[in-house]
């Protein structure tokens, strides 16, 4: 992990929810936000999709109102999304290509942008579950970009270093080097305001640039 000073915690998470269409959309923003706490912007639209398509293969084939459960975990670099339901009888089938089926076909979806994907079978449920490829090196690395890191380097001349061994810091190394990006921040605005310079329009301005590239990520 050459590089990657401070490792990003990504905790296995699960929410319960019936299976209606009418969830499906509180589905995609629970998903969506919690891919952007952990720093996985690039591959929210795709894991979007299969959170759908596998909930909505319940409410197709299982029935509305069926108690399913949605868990998100990281499964090495990739990034892991089941979708369990208490019904061992029904199972997802793959349709073939040009078949003209009408079951499976959420499957194609997930089939097209997961790097692989199954169904566990237990005594009273069954999961599907897909896997994403996140362009990471291992479940607590965090993307590359030259801003992200230019911030490393910035924080390491604050003394943020890397650990003897090599290894990356875990959750406390990241809060403080949060704190120590904070401060950085309060002594950019400092210096713009010893400069003639508004800090709250230089927030605002970076503000503006941040969410702009972050949509252009997603």
């Amino acid at each position: 992990m050459d590089g990657c000073r401070f490792g990003v915690v990504r905790k296995a998470w699960d929410l319960p929810f019936l299976a209606e269409p009418e969830e499906l959309a509180g589905l995609r923003r629970v998903i969506r936000l919690h891919l952007g706490l952990w720093g996985l912007v690039p591959v929210i639209r795709d894991a979007q999709l299969c959170v759908s398509e596998l909930a909505a293969n319940v409410i197709k084939h299982v029935g509305p109102g069926t108690p399913a459960c949605l868990t998100v975990s990281m499964n090495g670099s990739r990034l892991r999304i089941e979708v369990s339901d208490p019904d061992t009888r029904v199972l997802p089938v793959l349709c073939s290509a040009g078949d003209g089926a009408v079951r499976g076909r959420g499957l194609t979806l997930i089939d097209a942008v997961a790097e692989r994907w199954g169904v566990l079978l237990r005594d009273d449920s069954k999961i599907t579950w897909c896997e994403l490829a996140t362009g990471l090196r291992s479940s607590i690395d965090h993307a590359d970009g030259p801003r992200v890191a230019k911030a490393e380097a910035l924080l390491g001349l604050m003394g943020m270093a890397v650990r003897p061994d090599g290894l990356s810091y875990g959750r406390l190394g990241v809060a403080a080097a949060e704190e120590s990006a904070i401060d950085l921040i309060a002594d950019l605005l400092h210096w713009l305001r010893a400069h003639g310079c508004d800090p709250d329009s230089a927030l605002d301005r970076a503000q503006t640039h941040f969410e702009a590239e972050l949509g252009e990520a997603v």
